[in-house]
């Protein structure tokens, strides 16, 4: 199956996400996948030209070196408000060719105006089309006029497409009350890649280097730091408590973690916060191995209320505790008791964590959080994505 992927993220800088682990298996098994993508973190890039050219990448894996996947960057303009604008010539054009050339089975879309585009040249083509929603796509965008402007072309892209993929229950409420076919919507759920991820993972390595002691409780979150990531209110909290023994990694980059430096450096934190940036994939296991408990404190936002990050994936399966925000769809896919413990605010983190420590109840909820994941590996979701993909009306 030649399989043609349309994102507006950057494929290489970001992730790995739901469509990484799915095209990398996908690629092993023989099928032919061309990715077009979005260079979004543009603006990082100290040496830039205002106007780039087409590029295309071979061997664009993201978690598998054996994967063959051709990514093609289409040209932009590199100036604000004309780099997103500039996808409706440049993504256009590189659709189809791509139409013309690769002569794609299936076209599949994870984002808004080429996904749009997208949507539109499949069905002048007669090419099945499928959107995938791992997320709240328009509610991502930063000012309400592109918000507004945004949510019509996802709408239009749902309400037209052949078949609509999402990642959990909340995100198929989401995907009907924008306009797509209940019929048409199929669950397909994040997956851990069991081989790394599982509670037999030896973190003492990590504990060691970062001076964590046996005894010292350590929370855990990874993954982009969003302002809207609970990140900021957690930190302050470890200012606040009089226990020296709770400490708090952050693996990962993103908004908060220059501000993050900073308050570690003029509260003094250094002992108690540990920032270790971005880290290869490939270390990413035995750093939550080290941790006792994991986190997801997110803010109640729109972004946040039917996003079920593949991370809380990944810590269950390490046999961790997570304490998370009672966000409507991890309650939704979670339930009750599946080792996850809901907290109403960020600020409420160091108190559960005082309390599952207290009630020594950390390896009770990180057993029940390994077996409600235990048989969610990547090989079996990419079998039904498979399946599904090759299903006919």
């Amino acid at each position: 199956m030649n399989i043609l992927l349309l994102q507006e993220t950057d494929w290489i800088k970001r992730g790995p996400h739901q469509q990484h682990h799915l095209m990398d298996r996908m690629a092993l098994r023989g099928h032919q996948i061309r990715v077009i993508d979005y260079e979004y973190l543009w603006k990082e890039d100290k040496e830039r030209k205002v106007l780039t050219g087409r590029e295309e990448i071979k061997g664009a894996y993201k978690i598998f070196k054996e994967a063959n996947i051709t990514l093609i960057r289409p040209g932009m303009i590199k100036v604000p408000f004309l780099d997103m604008a500039s996808i409706l010539y440049f993504h256009a054009k590189e659709i189809k060719r791509q139409i013309q050339e690769f002569k794609p089975d299936v076209i599949i879309a994870f984002g808004i105006l080429n996904a749009y585009i997208g949507m539109q040249q499949a069905k002048k083509h007669d090419i099945p089309f499928v959107y995938y929603l791992i997320d709240h796509l328009h509610k991502l965008l930063p000012n309400e006029l592109t918000r507004k402007t945004a949510e019509q072309f996802e709408k239009q892209t749902l309400k037209d497409a052949d078949k609509i993929f999402v990642i959990n229950k909340g995100l198929k409420d989401y995907a009907v009350e924008m306009g797509g076919d209940i019929n048409k919507v199929s669950i397909i759920p994040a997956g851990v890649d069991l081989e790394k991820f599982n509670p037999q993972v030896d973190g003492s390595s990590i504990r060691e280097k970062y001076g964590i002691k046996k005894d010292d409780l350590l929370l855990f979150f990874m993954g982009w730091i969003y302002d809207f990531s609970g990140m900021k209110e957690v930190a302050e909290s470890l200012c606040n408590t009089n226990n020296e023994k709770i400490k708090l990694m952050i693996v990962g980059d993103g908004d908060l973690y220059k501000p993050l430096l900073k308050m570690r450096s003029e509260q003094h934190l250094e002992d108690k916060l540990i920032l270790t940036g971005k880290i290869p994939f490939e270390e990413v296991p035995q750093h939550v191995a080290a941790a006792d408990i994991c986190l997801l404190p997110a803010y109640k936002n729109e972004i946040m209320m039917n996003i079920v990050p593949i991370k809380i994936y990944e810590y269950m399966a390490m046999g961790k505790p997570v304490i998370a925000t009672n966000l409507p769809g991890i309650q939704k896919e979670f339930g009750s008791d599946s080792g996850i413990n809901y907290i109403e605010n960020s600020d409420d983190t160091l108190e559960k964590a005082a309390w599952l420590c207290k009630n020594n109840i950390m390896d009770v909820e990180g057993e029940k959080a390994y077996s409600y994941v235990h048989d969610l590996s990547w090989d079996n979701i990419t079998g039904q994505f498979e399946d599904l993909l090759s299903a006919k009306e």
